[in-house]
């Protein structure tokens, strides 16, 4: 599986200053225009999970849906994290390239 590979961009998003998060930042970042793209984890709450579907669905930001809060935290350096936002269009764009070959 190329997961590995999204969470090491993920982690070069980070690096560089373009990921937003956490449940409040990602929000803010989606409903602010800024976010290119927004990843859950698989074992965020269904609340969360609908939320972010919901806010995404309507500000036409893409989503996707990865692994547990630990593995998505680890890679921005963080304990875990139940959702993050991905601010710059080219790193998600390639981020998604990951998603889609699966």
């Amino acid at each position: 599986m190329a997961w590995n590979k999204v969470y090491g961009m993920i982690g070069m998003a980070m690096k560089a200053g373009r990921v937003a998060s956490g449940e409040f930042a990602t929000e803010k970042a989606v409903k602010s225009g800024k976010a290119a793209l927004v990843i859950v984890a698989e074992a965020a709450s269904e609340n969360t999970k609908k939320k972010f579907r919901n806010m995404c669905d309507y500000y036409e930001v893409p989503i996707r849906f990865l692994g547990q809060k630990e593995e998505l935290g680890h890679a921005i350096g963080k304990e875990f994290r139940a959702s993050l936002a991905v601010l710059d269009a080219g790193l998600a764009k390639a981020i998604e390239k990951n998603f889609i070959r699966e």
